[in-house]
């Protein structure tokens, strides 16, 4: 398998193999490469970046995104539940949305305010 790293700004094009389930990673200029590759081999992970509906009529969605990362295969589910939610009370940033979200161990939280600061 080929990728290119993202952890850093070398976006090194890294090549891993897997031979008799010994995992050999190489092109990686650094650990950060090393990691990332095994992680996306393992159990890949990402953050989601959203908006979910407010009761405010100057504000009708409000920008949320995962507090760290959740499992590639969650990101649907975690979607569906984002998109349930409608805020009906004034939020600031880093408020959280939705606590532990489909038991993750991550909270959906606002990144701007439902006010102006």
């Amino acid at each position: 398998m080929n990728m290119y790293c993202i952890e850093c700004p070398n976006g090194c094009f890294m090549e891993i193999t897997d031979y008799e389930g010994k995992i050999t990673v190489t092109g990686n200029k650094c650990k950060k490469g090393y990691v990332y590759a095994l992680q996306e081999i393992t159990a890949p992970m990402r953050t989601v970046c959203s908006t979910v509906k407010t009761c405010f009529r100057n504000i009708p969605r409000l920008p949320v995104r995962t507090s760290g990362s959740i499992p590639k295969e969650k990101i649907f589910e975690v979607m569906n539940e984002i998109n349930k939610i409608t805020v009906s009370e004034n939020v600031s940033i880093g408020d959280i949305i939705i606590n532990n979200v489909l038991n993750t161990g991550v909270d959906i939280i606002a990144t701007s305010n439902t006010y102006e600061s």
